[in-house]
């Protein structure tokens, strides 16, 4: 299903998830304005939603319709006449709520704005922006344009007109739109990232190996891909950060990241994205 002539959205942030983002939307013909920090991230993010578009090809992803335009640029003026605004930035609130605030004074009044985010409550970063009504949140699996299912926050501020915008701009993506209430870490963080934290708490132990886990995981429990390789996909740099925001908001110190995914992150050892995290990868962006 191709996207409706009038869906111009902008992404803002190139990073793993913004640019699978922008990769999807583009994939089902619709135009994607991805604004990124300075001109080094907006080549490396054309590079980026470049790879992902070969990919999505390849499973089959996208409809048979004309690839939507791409404008990768610098500053948050160029989402000004955008009809979505979807924010893909680093998990950290402040950073988040400093970005949201800028575009909701930038944007015509009832233009959705879209935080992605794996478990920031909507209501709390609703304090920054100027409408609260057009902030609702949506989170992405990754890879955005494999996975069909959206979980989308309603905030307790959240418009019905901005739900009903962001829900028929999903259905026209060919995604699935599931609607959840504001909640730290909502559900699919909230139940995945602890059963991550655990699984590195097993390795860290000595119980088993990265491989072990993720095979039994795998094999006796259904999971996919194993909670490791998820790790690597998510970027163990995002996991720690949403780790950390989930136990300080539900108080349970058991959330807070292990040592050994600390350690990682420290290393620099982030997952896919770094080509290295549990597991090791080829050549990345």
């Amino acid at each position: 299903m191709g996207g409706q002539a009038q869906d111009r959205p902008a992404v803002i942030g190139g990073g793993v998830m913004g640019s699978a983002i922008t990769a999807m939307a583009l994939g089902h013909g619709v135009p994607v304005t991805l604004v990124e920090i300075d001109g080094e991230a907006v080549e490396l993010a054309k590079r980026r939603v470049a790879q992902q578009l070969r990919h999505a090809r390849l499973m089959g992803a996208f409809p048979d319709v004309p690839e939507g335009e791409l404008t990768a640029t610098t500053g948050l003026a160029a989402a000004r006449d955008a009809t979505a605004v979807v924010e893909a930035i680093v998990e950290d609130d402040k950073v988040k709520a400093a970005v949201l605030g800028e575009l909701s004074a930038l944007v015509a009044p009832g233009t959705p704005l879209i935080t992605n985010t794996s478990g920031i409550p909507v209501d709390e970063l609703a304090e920054a922006v100027e409408r609260p009504a057009d902030l609702l949140a949506t989170h992405f699996m990754n890879p955005a344009y494999l996975i069909p299912n959206v979980e989308v926050v309603r905030g307790p501020r959240t418009g019905q007109s901005t739900l009903d915008a962001v829900l028929g701009l999903l259905e026209r993506l060919s995604r699935k739109p599931i609607v959840v209430r504001d909640s730290p870490g909502f559900v699919t963080s909230r139940l995945l990232h602890p059963m991550i934290n655990d699984a590195a708490r097993v390795v860290e132990a000595g119980t088993a190996s990265v491989e072990a886990v993720d095979e039994l995981m795998q094999g006796c429990l259904g999971h996919p891909t194993g909670p490791l390789r998820t790790a690597d996909l998510i970027g163990l740099d995002n996991l720690a950060d949403a780790l950390r925001a989930l136990a300080e908001r539900t108080g349970d110190p058991r959330h807070a990241p292990c040592a050994l995914l600390r350690s990682k992150v420290a290393d620099g050892h982030l997952g896919r994205k770094s080509g290295r995290g549990f597991y090791e990868y080829g050549k990345v962006f």
